[in-house]
């Protein structure tokens, strides 16, 4: 089966529908996602979203809260950019029915997270991103030119390349290969423009508090259609996820710290100032470190994060959904600490993308966590990831409709998906055991502490393991538990070729074997060119 359309998006976030909403009114629009349309790591965002909205705060202070959160790795011009376009993608989002919390006097209730130094988090309540998918979605599927292919996967792109099958000076993305789950059929998408906003890499890593489907698709099949990426070794371990054997790695939002919450010891010792001057509110990189040291040094599986001295009605009104999942697992946040331990969470390099979101490819674009923007640096500042994805979906947005039409023809033709002599598997044990042993591998040698030796020891383990992937994946025909193995060994791949390139520690890349900081000579962005 073949599609045409003049926008196709990959991805159902908040980055892949505000984009779909900027441009529906102009053209047609397919937007594909891999389960259902409200699945996708926006939705499980608790925090909330970062803007200068308060007379007590400014640009310059969000913009050098951006800086040092990545260790002055981050582009100052990019930086500028979506601190400045803050306040009009809130006022955006609210125009899209997004209702953030407010006070008793009908401001918005700002709040503070690690790193910030004003309050300047617009939330709705602990649950910001169910909130804002709620509005998106209900926005998108009510516009009549956008059309939704739910539980499709991408393949590959297609590019003028692979179908010239040679180099041309100017790639160009034609569209993308598209599986239908539940007919098991590949489909070709032809699109004037192709936008991947397919956000993270969690589940590259054992534990992650990412949801199932961020397995890297979208770096994995544009860094094989030619687009480079860059900065893929600053992956972020949150530093509290609720520690409890049935929580799958759940999330405990930084909100809590920023309202007070203190980590601590089993034996109730408060150990965050013997690490950061800001305590509790340290930026993610210095606490997880400290966590990670603090339970190795003690031996124990966990730590705990305390707000019981703000009281039960304090607690429930902020938190209500944490609340109400700890009591779920029997535990009382009211009063007693929270369990918690770092888990893989957000992927600050990515796709290389220009200040319009677009990649070295032409018309591909990449918004949202599967981008590298110049934004995050070597550690995301919290609550930044919402606010990056709605800013470059409008850049995006406009670059593409200013160059709506220019191609002839408008949407190209390209050939339809060739299976060869594949055939059905009767060997889905290997894909198990391959996927298990890709995160437990990467969880321990590439995690939040490397070396050389550790990562030397994963690439060669994850070299073998695509090898064995690339003979079976030609061999037989596509299921999404294929696809997302290929994609998620393709990702840790990238990830550690970018770590053993980096001969410093900095922010979320810290290597014992160059413990300190390269002010001098260090390298700005490890880029790693297209395939």
């Amino acid at each position: 089966m073949q599609v045409t359309t003049d926008f196709l998006i990959i991805g159902t976030g908040i980055a892949g529908l505000s984009y779909a909403l900027k441009v529906a009114d102009h053209g047609t629009v397919a937007l594909v996602t891999k389960r259902d349309i409200d699945i996708s790591a926006t939705q499980l965002a608790q925090g909330g979203i970062a803007t200068v909205f308060s007379k007590e705060d400014s640009f310059s202070s969000h913009a050098e809260d951006t800086m040092v959160a990545g260790v002055y790795l981050s582009n100052p011009e990019i930086v500028d950019l979506v601190v400045q376009s803050g306040p009009q993608a809130i006022h955006d989002l609210i125009d899209w029915g997004v209702k953030f919390s407010r006070k008793s006097n009908h401001q918005y209730d700002l709040t503070r997270e690690g790193g910030h130094s004003h309050r300047r988090i617009l939330h709705a309540k602990d649950a910001t991103g169910r909130e804002i998918e709620r509005a998106l979605v209900e926005a998108a599927l009510d516009h009549p030119n956008i059309t939704l292919y739910q539980q499709h996967i991408a393949v590959d792109l297609i590019t003028e390349n692979k179908v010239a099958q040679t180099r041309l000076k100017q790639n160009r993305c034609l569209g993308a290969y598209v599986l239908d789950k539940k007919n098991k059929e590949v489909m070709t998408f032809g699109a004037e423009f192709t936008v991947l906003a397919t956000g993270g890499a969690g589940k590259v890593y054992l534990f992650t508090c990412n949801p199932d489907i961020a397995t890297g698709d979208g770096v994995a099949i544009g860094w094989r259609a030619g687009a480079d990426v860059a900065n893929m070794e600053f992956m972020q371990f949150h530093p509290t996820t609720l520690f409890h054997p049935h929580a799958k790695s759940f999330l405990i939002s930084e909100a809590v710290r920023g309202e007070g919450g203190i980590l601590k010891r089993g034996d109730g010792y408060a150990f965050m100032p013997d690490y950061h001057e800001l305590k509790d509110l340290a930026p993610r990189d210095i606490v997880a470190r400290a966590i990670d040291n603090e339970m190795k040094k003690s031996g124990a599986d966990c730590v705990f994060l305390d707000i019981t001295h703000k009281g039960a009605d304090f607690i429930k009104e902020h938190f209500p959904m944490i609340n109400a999942t700890c009591l779920s697992f029997g535990i009382d946040m009211t009063k007693e600490p929270i369990p918690v331990v770092p888990a893989t969470h957000y992927l600050c390099g990515g796709l290389c993308a220009d200040k319009n979101g677009e990649t070295n490819i032409h018309n591909l674009f990449a918004i949202g966590e599967v981008a590298c923007t110049g934004l995050h640096g070597a550690n995301r500042l919290a609550s930044n990831s919402l606010l990056e994805g709605i800013v470059f979906a409008k850049k995006a947005a406009e670059a593409s409709l200013s160059r709506l039409g220019e191609q002839n023809p408008k949407i190209p033709s390209v050939p339809s998906w060739d299976c060869g002599n594949a055939t059905d598997s009767d060997e889905e044990v290997i894909v198990a055991h391959n996927w298990d042993e890709i995160r437990r591998c990467m969880w321990n040698y590439v995690g939040i502490v490397r070396s050389d030796k550790r990562l030397q020891r994963a690439m060669n383990r994850i070299l073998m393991i695509q090898k064995e992937i690339d003979q079976y994946y030609w061999d037989f025909l596509l299921t999404s538990d294929l696809i997302e193995l290929r994609n998620i060994t393709t990702v840790a791949r990238l990830i550690v070729q970018s770590a053993l390139s980096r001969h410093e520690s900095r922010g979320l890349h810290y290597t014992i074997d160059y413990p300190d900081r390269d002010d001098q000579n260090f390298k700005h962005d490890s880029v790693i060119p297209g395939a």
